[in-house]
């Protein structure tokens, strides 16, 4: 495994992250002993950054990583989120959102509590709650700093704005946003700010939400599964992604890597300020992913997957309407 910076801390992270909330939430049934096994598979092969929610699974997550994290606590880089309130079973994102130091307050206690730890690495706003000023929110955070509760402070999907306001409070070593070949909009603004101060950028769903797989089909979805309530899994969306996928799949296999790896690798080659944290429950596909570390792109190369991107471009929204609303524009 490759290892990065975080931000401007001397904090080492493995260059490809582990995404942990589709063992708990999301995606279809849990299978704890399965997850349990894929988490020991990432200590094993050097990931030692791991990210959860309080939210994935209303808990349920973090008491999962808790399992292997609290025997090897020196080994592995804790994130996690406060803000989102479950409220339903559905697992969307359409649950009641604070961002209050009083929920705060509330929340990491108990996610100290389920990860069986004095302190998390690194504590994410989930959102940036648009009826809490970001200064009062990320003051709060930064007493939990002071406090020894948490080490680095992180925002997710927070604009460009919202991240320089927060960074004047205290330093923001992470953004965590969705960046993909699929999602690319943090490129013109957000981007360029993450690198202006400093920081980290972890995309999350690099993987398109299992998209860029060799055996996408969406019909082997289970019913509850979230995806099919996501515009790029529906209709005329769906037909452009799935061609889109095999003209991609053939030019992996024409580097000898699975789509998946192919993906990553773009990634980690837009700069190295960025972190992936690709989600996986498989010890088969964490191992693939490891291996994107070793992946090389020419520029040449680069330049014709942005070229397959644009022959598909109809790919639709990466959330529902109302999930939309949620992102810090």
């Amino acid at each position: 495994m490759q290892y990065r910076q975080l931000g401007q801390t001397n904090e080492k992270i493995s260059a490809i992250g582990l995404g942990c909330m589709g063992m708990s939430h999301a995606y279809g049934d849990r299978d704890e002993a399965q997850s349990l096994n894929t988490l020991q598979c990432a200590l094993d092969l050097g990931i030692n950054f791991w990210d959860t929610a309080d939210f994935y699974g209303d808990g349920e997550n973090e008491k999962l990583i808790a399992k292997v994290l609290k025997p090897n606590r020196d080994k592995i880089f804790i994130a996690t989120k406060f803000g989102f309130k479950y409220q339903n079973n559905n697992g969307d994102f359409g649950s009641k959102f604070d961002g209050s130091p009083a929920w705060m307050r509330q929340a990491i206690e108990l996610s100290l509590k389920r990860l069986q730890v004095e302190c998390i690495d690194l504590y994410y706003m989930h959102r940036v709650d648009q009826n809490v000023p970001i200064e009062e929110s990320v003051g709060a955070m930064a007493d939990l700093v002071k406090e020894g509760k948490v080490r680095y402070l992180g925002l997710s999907e927070a604009s460009s704005e919202s991240l320089k306001r927060a960074n004047k409070v205290h330093p923001i070593a992470a953004l965590q946003s969705e960046y993909s070949l699929l999602t690319r909009g943090i490129e013109p603004e957000i981007l360029p700010t993450v690198r202006e101060l400093g920081m980290t950028l972890v995309p999350y769903s690099p993987l398109g939400r299992g998209m860029f797989s060799e055996n996408f089909d969406i019909s082997q979805f289970e019913a509850d599964d979230l995806r099919f309530r996501l515009p790029r899994f529906q209709g005329e969306h769906l037909i452009n992604n799935q061609k889109l996928m095999q003209a991609l799949t053939e030019f992996a296999h024409g580097k000898s890597l699975t789509t998946a790896q192919l993906a990553l690798a773009w990634l980690l080659h837009q700069g190295q300020d960025i972190v992936p944290i690709p989600g996986t429950k498989k010890i088969k596909y964490l191992q693939q992913n490891a291996q994107a570390v070793d992946a090389k792109l020419t520029l040449a190369e680069i330049a014709e997957i942005d070229a397959i991107i644009r022959t598909y471009p109809n790919t639709g929204e990466r959330y529902t309407a109302d999930a939309l609303k949620l992102v810090n524009h």
